[in-house]
């Protein structure tokens, strides 16, 4: 009985680590995908941000997703760099944290 028990538990580190695994890939591809996209697009899929900061022509728009920080830097209303702050994911589950945030500007 107590092998099951274990077996059980390593089975659900699994799925719990696969899911910070599939999360950190997202986030990830989002990092680039979202490249491009206008203002509207982002508001669209990420919401208000929760903060702005303005130079010349270049916006840094500010998510804030658990322990780590969205940046969405855009020129001429566009995207052209993400980037993301903080403790942002496990050892090996690095931005995991950021995909909440930008989850559905990959869809």
């Amino acid at each position: 009985m107590r092998g099951l028990l274990w077996c059980g538990l390593f089975c659900c580190c699994l799925l719990v680590a696969g899911c910070a695994a599939e999360r950190e890939q997202i986030a990830n591809y989002a990092q680039n995908k979202m490249v491009g996209l206008t203002k509207q697009q982002v508001l669209a899929c990420m919401g208000t941000p929760a903060s702005k900061a303005t130079e010349g022509a270049t916006e840094v728009w500010s998510y804030p997703s658990g322990n780590c920080t969205v940046n969405v830097t855009m020129m001429d209303g566009k995207v052209k760099r993400m980037n993301y702050v903080g403790p942002t994911g496990g050892l090996l589950s690095q931005n995991e944290q950021c995909f909440f945030t930008v989850a559905n500007c990959t869809y």
